[in-house]
């Protein structure tokens, strides 16, 4: 089972000051990740991690963030204007199909580009210049496998350059004056494993040595971008990051150090990681329905999580009113009028009544952030449970006036 990080009783006196449903986030697990993370790769003088925008773009969030020493990856111009705006200065910005004026405000407010495709070196250059630091999206191909798992198909992503491609785009970018290069691969999406990250490290870093041999060039930072999971299911064991972080020192020791690549910096991407287990959906039992299943109804939607809808994927659910209760098999499901809109499909759970607040786990990243206004249902307010007890909103959940924003005086008025 999960246990939620907030009691039934402190969780009741937030529902009786903020309607459901809405995303909460604990602040002290957040500082905490972010503490972890930092000291598994104390042993690199020039780590960093980036946060991935994209999982949670919240400025409370952010700024928790910001407080302990990370810096932000973004993906697109809006993700760069609220990290500026929120006085980040380590910015990554990895994206791909990128419009012209998002690489110029990239290179205008001193983001690091990380371009997706060779064919870009020449877009931006003509587009808003070179900036004298630059790093490559590398994408080996094939399949990435640990052991006789196959864990997913690079050959398959849309997402980076091949190793030709790389090699050819850095002697190119060296002829025309940049100075600094990185390297970012992403291979694997939540990883539920403590040798994934050491052996993306490990494949890396012989990229590094292998483009030191071939243009003359040092790599400045390595970029291992996200990749490392959260055990979604019960039954899945949490990655260890003191582990993952101590795998990815003996790799880095085993092949950068005796090429003399020993000042290379470690960056990361851990949006998933950082956040997903430090947020909550909460939501309340509105309908109860009985015809060939037994249909639990509640106030949320795949408009406030997508991810079952999108990717069948599991969330667990635990019965804050009523956590004892008999146990029995349903579906818990939203409003929207899609047969995918449910949080669980025969489930075993407590009896769940009209009135009970359940919560979802494991919300806090790619959550709020893939919401949408499928059937006019509104987005959620995101609350923040303080590390001191209290509750903050941090963002207010919409109302019909936002949704009308954009249409008003187009034959509506």
């Amino acid at each position: 089972m999960k246990t939620p990080f907030i009691s039934a009783k402190e969780l009741e006196t937030i529902t009786d000051t903020y309607p459901t449903p809405f995303h909460l986030y604990d602040e002290k697990g957040i500082r905490e990740k972010a503490r972890a993370v930092n000291k598994a790769f104390a042993w690199n003088k020039g780590f960093k991690e980036y946060f991935a925008v994209k999982a949670t773009p919240t400025p409370a969030i952010l700024k928790i963030l910001q407080e302990e020493n990370c810096g932000v990856d973004c993906a697109t111009e809006v993700e760069l204007l609220m990290s500026h705006k929120l006085g980040f200065t380590d910015i990554m910005f990895s994206s791909n199909d990128t419009p012209a004026r998002e690489f110029q405000y990239a290179k205008k407010i001193g983001a690091t580009i990380n371009l997706d495709a060779y064919e870009h070196i020449a877009f931006l250059k003509e587009v808003a210049g070179l900036p004298d630091t630059i790093s490559l999206r590398y994408n080996p191909g094939g399949v990435f496998a640990l052991g006789t798992d196959i864990m997913d198909n690079p050959n398959e992503s849309k997402f980076g350059m091949t190793k030709e491609q790389l090699l050819k785009g850095i002697q190119e970018l060296k002829a025309q004056g940049v100075k600094h290069f990185g390297v970012h691969s992403f291979l694997a999406s939540n990883t539920v494993t403590n040798d994934y990250y050491p052996e993306l490290a490990r494949q890396l870093f012989e990229l590094a040595v292998e483009i030191q041999e071939k243009t003359g060039v040092a790599i400045d930072f390595v970029n291992l971008s996200g990749g490392i999971g959260v055990n979604y299911l019960p039954s899945q064991e949490a990655n260890d990051i003191a582990v993952i972080g101590e795998g990815v020192h003996r790799a880095f020791d085993d092949v950068l150090v005796p090429a003399g690549l020993g000042e290379v910096k470690i960056f990361t991407e851990l949006g998933r990681f950082m956040l997903a287990p430090h947020g909550l959906l909460v939501t309340k039992v509105l309908h109860r329905k009985q015809t060939y299943r037994t249909y639990i109804g509640v106030d949320a939607s795949a408009v406030n999580l997508m991810r079952p809808a999108m990717y069948d994927a599991y969330h667990h659910i635990t019965n804050m009113s009523n956590p004892n209760g008999k146990l029995e098999t349903v579906d818990v499901v939203g409003s929207l009028c899609e047969n995918n809109d449910k949080f669980a499909k025969q489930r075993e759970l407590p009896e769940a009544r009209v009135g009970d607040i359940l919560v979802i786990h494991d919300t806090g990243a790619h959550g709020f952030s893939m919401g949408y206004q499928y059937n006019g249902r509104l987005r959620s307010a995101e609350i923040l449970y303080q590390e001191d007890g209290t509750a903050r909103l941090i963002r207010r959940a919409e109302i019909p006036e936002d949704y009308f924003a954009t249409i008003e005086g187009f034959d509506f008025d």
